[in-house]
């Protein structure tokens, strides 16, 4: 019995220590064994899936939903949530159209303008939410509705064609062989990825989504984080705006339907909580290249475009769950 005991016991120790050392990152090593996985299925399965010019395209989808998945997750790990991306980036590609044709602001200034609307709403959402107290699902359900449904007043829901412009090519095209969007993602995801870890900012908003009224006490301007978070998911939102615009070669009140769900979708299944207090830009990588990944195999094997809806939905639910798996698994370490 004493020996049954003590084998029972090093067995629940060494799990406890395998979990304590690798609970954080157990979520993305699953995630990254799962994308392996599904590139040596798809590769065998769908025609065409390896090929040169299929993975740029998978760079160019994964830009999409990267860029916003940067600002989305800080959002997230601050105990936010931001659920107007998909209006806010046609709304920006309508915006850029706008000005570089009817309002005569040229290529330059219609994306800076672009941009600067972008920080504005964003940031009017935030200030919404630290000001008032309200809560960011319900701000940013605002915003969806105003920035969708002036997207497509603006337009009556037609594409607005861009001018010949050679910086809308480089935008819309490649530099080297690579798409632009992704080298916009990449470079952005190095940016953010260095401010969530290693700067006082990144701390703040790790504080604020442990404890808000913890983080106050400690000295942290949790409106100002509020504010600037969602300043951030603007702006972000209109930077894909203008790639998605270059790209398609019009501004469109349609484009991006849907974009959210992908862009939350890719943060939670990276392993952020949506509780709050816990997440990483690199795991949120992995959820992109993950949700991009899977989209792209489902239309090379012809499964009907509805069905693909049904297949998100319940990879969302089943990240969802291993996520709170993971959470419960390491607070029950942390208390023993």
């Amino acid at each position: 019995m004493t020996t049954t005991t003590q084998v029972t016991g090093e067995a629940v120790s060494a799990r406890g220590d395998l979990i304590g050392r690798f609970g954080p990152r157990l979520n993305e090593i699953g995630l990254l064994a799962a994308i392996v996985l599904l590139y040596v299925v798809l590769g065998s399965t769908a025609a065409g899936f390896l090929s040169l010019d299929n993975q740029l395209g998978l760079l160019r989808n994964a830009a999409v939903i990267g860029i916003a998945a940067w600002g989305v997750t800080l959002v997230i790990v601050a105990g936010e949530i931001d659920i107007s991306i998909g209006p806010a980036v046609a709304f920006a590609s309508v915006i850029v159209a706008k000005g570089a044709t009817e309002w005569n602001l040229g290529v330059g200034g219609a994306i800076v303008l672009t941009l600067v609307m972008g920080v504005l709403w964003g940031a009017l959402a935030g200030w919404l939410r630290a000001r008032f107290n309200v809560p960011s699902f319900i701000t940013t359900l605002g915003l969806w509705s105003v920035l969708g449904g002036l997207a497509l007043y603006m337009t009556d829901a037609l594409p607005v064609p861009l001018p010949e412009s050679a910086v809308f090519d480089v935008l819309g095209g490649s530099v080297l062989g690579v798409p632009t969007a992704a080298l916009v993602m990449l470079v952005l995801f190095a940016v953010f990825a260095y401010v969530s870890r290693y700067t006082a900012y990144g701390r703040s908003v790790f504080a604020t989504g442990g404890n808000a009224a913890a983080a106050r006490l400690a000295g942290i301007n949790v409106s100002r984080v509020r504010i600037v978070l969602f300043a951030t998911t603007g702006l972000l939102a209109a930077i894909t705006g203008v790639l998605m615009a270059a790209r398609l070669g019009s501004g469109n009140g349609g484009a991006a339907a849907g974009l959210e769900f992908d862009v939350i979708a890719a943060v939670v299944i990276g392993g952020t909580a949506l509780a709050g207090g816990r997440g990483s830009l690199g795991g949120t990588f992995l959820g992109v290249v993950f949700i991009t990944v899977i989209a792209n195999g489902l239309v090379l094997l012809g499964v009907n475009s509805f069905f693909q809806d049904v297949v998100r939905g319940l990879i969302i639910v089943a990240a969802v769950l291993v996520n709170v798996i993971i959470s419960r698994r390491e607070s029950a370490h942390r208390l023993t």
